[in-house]
């Protein structure tokens, strides 16, 4: 099956050819970096890394850019308010961004490329911005510079708003030497207090939306494949990057496939910062397997909003406890798992990015294992169950190390690197577990049933579950 992917612009889902089948190009829009970013922003770059992976499988390459924003007025803000220069505050959470990410698994094949900064990319935002003055597109205005929208007769296609409603719905600033309300800043002045560049029209900054525009131009070239992001991004912001593109490019289609993925709503209200409902990744790492909170990620369409909440993060956690207890029972059997992609999970992802049709077919072929006899059905199925679980990002650790391991620190994806970006609590270490369940084994085989039922208690407060099977004690942490 060849992937078909919806595609935002033209509102139907298209089969989908690269420009140059060689070397795909996909830009996703990262994020602001002037704080630690909520989950929500996290989906974006978990279900886009699933397609960047399966673009590098069917393509044998792929050139994925994934933007950081350095240069805002809320990083101004937060510098201002204490007291240091931009640059601490965007060092800082950008990196706090890359370590939340890593931990989600968006590593190796998931992960971009290239992470272009909006402030190491100034001159060629300055030229872009030329280009549109010069071409009659933007027009200067008491030291800013502005997109002409009149000068676009295309303004408005992604987004199918009408001028008056995309107006009324936008954030922008009703300033009297805008020459139309709907003109969007490309570039603005700076004072001796904010950060600010020289560039022909005075000391400024860069407006939003120019910067993901010359950030892909300069990286990815003037028509990129696939652009992504959420879908609180297509009006205005990517519908700008269209028009001031386009126009800057003599018309080349600026990106042929936009993708956005759904909100995740949180107490029954969209997540975001304004609202205050939010939960970082930061603390969501602190208190969950990271692969849980992957897991939830892709359990729905990424097209469709996610309704986020402690009883979605148990039923994931609890489902791979299911598939890594199926790996455990298939522990005696040796597997070559690098080419083993069963065809109905690649169809599934084939089908405009399913993952949850995928997670479906990985919860089949898991139970097919689990009533699998022949040595030959074991290997097969355990080799499809960890392809599938390759191809997601899931089930790339030690089964011990799922049920046994901190579960919270150091976690290897599968993919080539390893994350530890959580200090963790002190804990039962594992050889001290085992003496314990050894010495329970003791008291039952002797039936002293009341030491033994006192270790199980023991064990417990720790947070250590323990199971009684025909195979022998099983431990794992809760």
């Amino acid at each position: 099956m060849p992937l078909r992917l919806h595609n935002n612009l033209t509102r139907r889902v298209e089969p989908f050819e690269p420009q140059d089948p060689a070397c795909p190009t996909m830009y996703v829009c990262g994020p602001t970096v002037y704080n630690y970013v909520h989950i929500g922003n996290a989906r974006g770059p978990v279900v886009f890394g699933v397609l960047a992976a399966l673009l590098r499988r069917r393509y044998g390459a792929l050139r994925y850019a994934r933007n950081i924003t350095d240069v805002d007025d809320k990083i101004n803000a937060a510098a201002r308010e204490q007291g240091v220069p931009i640059s601490a505050i965007t060092d800082r959470f950008a990196e706090a961004y890359r370590q939340d990410m890593a931990g989600l698994g968006v590593t190796g094949e998931f992960a971009p490329d290239l992470e272009p900064a909006a402030t190491a990319h100034i001159p060629q935002i300055v030229a872009m911005i030329q280009r549109l003055i010069d071409s009659g597109h933007a027009y200067t205005a008491e030291g800013h510079v502005l997109f002409s929208v009149d000068s676009f007769p295309d303004y408005g296609k992604l987004s199918g708003r009408d001028p008056e409603e995309m107006l009324a719905g936008a954030r922008v600033e009703v300033a009297p030497y805008k020459r139309d309300p709907g003109d969007f800043v490309l570039w603005k002045p700076s004072g001796a207090d904010l950060p600010g560049w020289d560039s022909p029209w005075g000391r400024g900054r860069p407006g939003w939306h120019i910067e993901c525009s010359a950030m892909a131009g300069a990286h990815l070239g003037d028509t990129i494949d696939i652009h992504a992001g959420g879908v609180d991004l297509q009006f205005p912001h990517h519908e700008n990057e269209i028009a001031q593109s386009e126009c800057a490019h003599g018309g080349a289609t600026f990106a042929r496939f936009w993708l956005h993925n759904g909100m995740l709503n949180f107490g029954g209200a969209k997540m975001s910062k304004s609202l205050g409902n939010i939960e970082t990744v930061h603390d969501l790492l602190a208190k969950h397997p990271p692969e849980a909170l992957r897991y939830a990620l892709l359990s729905a369409h990424y097209r469709q909003p996610l309704d986020w909440n402690d009883a979605l993060i148990e039923q994931s956690l609890r489902t791979l406890d299911r598939l890594y207890g199926t790996l455990r029972d298939l522990a005696d059997v040796e597997v070559e798992v690098e080419s083993v992609i069963p065809q109905a999970v690649e169809d599934a992802l084939d089908d405009d990015l399913n993952t949850p049709q995928a997670l479906a077919e990985v919860a089949r072929i898991a139970a097919e294992a689990r009533k699998a006899v022949t040595p030959e059905e074991r290997r097969r199925l355990k080799a499809e169950l960890l392809g599938a679980g390759r191809v997601l990002g899931l089930l790339q650790q030690d089964w011990i190390m799922w049920f046994q391991g901190d579960n919270l620190g150091s976690i290897n994806f599968g993919v080539g690197e390893t994350t530890s970006a959580l200090d963790l609590p002190a804990h039962l270490p594992n050889n001290q577990i085992e003496r314990l369940i050894e010495e329970r084994t003791a008291a039952k085989k002797a039936r002293d049933f009341a030491r033994a039922d006192a270790i199980r208690e023991q064990l417990a407060g720790e947070g250590i579950l323990i199971e009684d099977t025909p195979q022998g004690t099983r431990w794992k942490r809760a």
